[in-house]
C-alpha cells in the first residue's frame, strides 16, 4: 500500500479505474462497480460526519432516498430536465439536513445516533405512505438516464460507469480539500473534544451543522445518480439496511481516512455479490468477519496501515536520534593530543 500514497498513488488508482471496462468480460461487472462507486460517494459523506466530526448519522440512507426520489418525481411526474433535477436533489437534501440538524445536533453520542435512526424510519414511512407523490409501494418506474452533455451520451453501461467515476473523482477531490483545510481541522477538533474546541473559539453548533449538511448533500447527489442508474425506485431504498452497509464499508476501510471509505465501498458490494448463493444467510458470514475486523483492525484496513506506518516512522526517528547522540558523545569522549610547535634552530658561526 506504500505505492498508493501521494499524488502518484491516486493517479495509479484513477488509471486502474479508467482501464477497468477494458478488462471485464461483460457488463455485469461494470454495473456492480458503478453501484459501488455510487455508494462510495455517499459513504464519503458519511465519513465526513462520522470519521472527521465524530457524529454517527443512522439516517444517511434515508437522505440518499430523498435525493433519489426527488430526481425520480421531478423527471417522471413533472418533466424536469435531468441535470436540473439532479442539482435540486442535492439542494433539497441539504435543506432537509438543516432542519433535521437543528434538532438532532443538540444531542450527543448514541443519543444523536438513536434520534437519526428514528428520522430514517420516518423518511421510510413518508416514502411508503405518501402515494400521491412517491407512488407508495408501487414505486417510480421509467426514470430517465442522465441527459447528454454536448456530444457525450450516457445511454450505455460503459458511459454511465465513466459518468459515475467522474463524479466520484470530483467528490473525492472536494472532500480532500475540505478535510485538509482549516474547516476540516475544526471538524476534527470537535470530534476530539467539544470543550477543547469551544475553548479554541470554534462555534460548535455551526461546525456540526456544516458537517451534517455537507454529509447529507453527498448522500443526496449519490441518490440522484442511483436513480438514474437503476431507473426504478421503491421504498426499500430508505431502509436502515443501506445505512448499515455504508457504516460497514466505512469500518472496513477505515474511518477518518480518505481512501478507507472508497476501499470499503468497493470491497463490500463485491463480497456481497460473491456470497449471493447464501441468500439470507450471508449476514451469518458478514457478522463474524466484521467482529474479527473490529477486534484485530479497529481502525480499518487503511487506518491500521497508517497507524503502523506512523509507528514505524516514529521508531526510525528515535533510532536516528539515538545514533546521532551516541556519535556525538563518542566524538566528545576521544582524547585530544596536543602537539607542541617545533622550532628549528640554525647555528651561526662568528669569526
Amino acid at each position: 500500500m506504500t505505492s498508493l500514497q501521494g499524488k502518484a498513488g491516486w493517479a495509479l488508482l484513477l488509471a486502474i479505474a479508467i482501464a477497468f471496462p477494458l478488462c471485464v468480460p461483460n457488463s455485469y461487472y461494470l454495473t456492480v462497480t458503478t453501484l459501488a462507486f455510487i455508494y462510495a460517494i455517499a459513504t464519503l459523506g458519511l465519513n465526513l460526519l462520522t470519521g472527521y466530526a465524530g457524529q454517527l448519522n443512522l439516517a444517511h440512507g434515508g437522505f440518499m432516498a430523498i435525493g433519489a426520489y426527488t430526481l425520480g418525481v421531478l423527471t417522471v411526474d413533472h418533466g424536469v430536465p435531468f441535470w436540473l433535477a439532479f442539482a435540486l436533489s442535492g439542494c433539497l437534501c441539504m435543506a432537509v439536513g438543516v432542519v433535521v440538524g437543528a434538532v438532532s445536533l443538540r444531542l450527543k453520542g448514541h443519543y444523536f445516533s438513536i434520534f437519526t435512526m428514528c428520522i430514517g424510519y420516518i423518511i421510510y414511512l413518508v416514502i411508503e405512505k405518501w402515494e400521491a407523490v412517491t407512488h407508495g409501494a408501487v414505486g417510480l418506474i421509467g426514470i430517465p438516464v442522465p441527459a447528454p452533455i454536448g456530444p457525450l451520451a450516457f445511454d450505455s453501461v460503459t458511459a454511465q460507469y465513466y459518468l459515475v467515476l467522474a463524479f466520484l473523482v470530483v467528490g473525492t477531490f472536494v472532500m480532500h480539500r475540505i478535510v485538509t483545510s482549516l474547516l476540516g481541522r475544526s471538524f476534527m477538533a470537535v470530534r476530539n473534544s467539544d470543550m477543547l474546541a469551544e475553548a479554541l473559539g470554534i462555534n460548535l453548533m455551526r461546525t456540526k451543522m456544516l458537517s451534517f449538511v455537507l454529509s447529507v448533500g453527498y448522500a443526496g447527489f449519490a441518490g440522484a445518480l442511483y436513480a438514474g442508474q437503476v431507473r426504478f425506485l421503491g421504498p426499500d431504498i430508505a431502509r436502515t439496511d443501506l445505512t448499515f452497509d455504508m457504516v460497514m464499508a466505512m469500518l472496513v476501510g477505515g474511518t477518518g481516512t480518505l481512501l478507507g471509505p472508497l476501499l470499503g465501498s468497493v470491497l463490500v458490494p463485491w463480497v456481497t455479490q460473491t456470497l449471493q448463493f447464501l441468500q439470507d444467510y450471508r449476514m451469518l458470514v458478514f457478522g463474524p468477519v466484521l467482529v474479527l475486523l473490529i477486534i484485530f483492525f479497529p481502525e480499518g484496513i487503511v487506518g491500521a496501515y497508517l497507524a503502523r506506518s506512523a509507528r514505524r516512522a516514529a521508531a526510525l526517528r528515535r533510532q536516528s536520534t539515538r545514533e546521532a547522540r551516541e556519535a556525538q558523545s563518542g566524538a566528545s569522549a576521544q582524547p585530544t593530543i596536543a602537539t607542541a610547535p617545533v622550532t628549528a634552530h640554525h647555528g651561526v658561526d662568528h669569526a
